[in-house]
């Protein structure tokens, strides 16, 4: 993201998912609040997607993650898990629809300037900010997740679910992992959903599936969010499971498609990103 501007793709990712709640009639994640959240360019991005379909693929991916992740914590709740940290949040509205009330704590990591900029977003749709959330502002230049984490009352101790949706992408190798190790050694155990892709030259990829792709990338290029960390499915597992990670689910295309779309007639292929639930617990 650009110095002082909230992230853009951050933007794009609410977009697709106002646009899925009106195009897909929110058939895969339902979010009452996705187009509110945007405002006045709710409209425009319909009218947008529904005379352009390239980029569909990418918006039912975008509602899948955030269905699994979602059905994930629910989950975990049920059995005692009491905090949620979702990093880079953009204009995530998990925190102010959950029926979950006093039983979850969510924690918002982001950058000040999408934070400030989705405070105003809230403030112009009238959606109120929860008692339970808390904003960390966070800059990975100047601190690490674990300092601004402390400095917002978190609780180590206390078992946590962490949300990490469209962000690992744009991340060094080493921050992902370092991000992880984080997760993974907290005492009070932990869970994490986050998304990835394999690298291009492992996908037997059709023509149109790899030039999707090679677009996505210059427009995210463009915004001044590249792509920095593609991932071997086998060798990231193996990475987990050293971290500390005991139990793996990892859902790519296939296992995508089965579970969401069986039956819907959906383009969204064989080859596209995965999407992965660990826990230390």
């Amino acid at each position: 993201m650009q110095s002082g501007q909230p992230s853009r793709t951050a933007l794009a990712a609410a977009t697709h998912r106002a646009v899925h709640q009106v195009l897909e009639r929110g058939h895969i994640f339902a979010d009452p609040l996705a187009e509110r959240i945007l405002g006045a360019d709710a409209e425009a991005a319909v009218e947008k997607a529904r005379s352009d379909a390239s980029k569909r693929r990418l918006r039912l991916f975008i509602a899948v993650r955030t269905r699994f992740a979602e059905d994930a914590l629910a989950t975990v709740v049920g059995h005692g898990v009491r905090q949620l940290v979702v990093l880079g949040a953009g204009l995530d509205t998990f925190a102010y629809r959950t029926t979950f009330g006093e039983n979850l704590r969510v924690f918002e990591v982001d950058h000040p300037a999408t934070q400030a900029w989705k405070c105003q977003r809230l403030a112009e749709a009238a959606i109120p900010q929860p008692d339970t959330l808390t904003f960390v502002p966070i800059d990975f230049e100047r601190e690490t997740l674990a300092e601004a984490l402390a400095a917002n009352d978190f609780d180590a101790a206390r078992q946590t679910f962490f949300t990490w949706l469209g962000v690992v992408p744009y991340l060094t190798e080493q921050a992902v992992f370092s991000t992880l190790g984080f997760i993974a050694s907290l005492r009070g155990g932990s869970h994490v959903v986050f998304d990835y892709s394999n690298p291009l030259e492992m996908e037997a990829v059709r023509d149109e599936q790899a030039a999707e792709r090679a677009a996505l990338a210059e427009r995210v290029n463009s915004l001044g969010e590249s792509f920095r960390s593609y991932f071997n499915t086998h060798e990231l597992h193996i990475k987990l499971t050293d971290l500390g990670f005991r139990e793996i689910e990892d859902l790519g295309p296939a296992s995508i498609r089965a579970r969401y779309f069986a039956n819907r007639g959906s383009s969204s292929g064989d080859k596209g990103g995965h999407v992965v639930r660990a826990t230390t617990v």
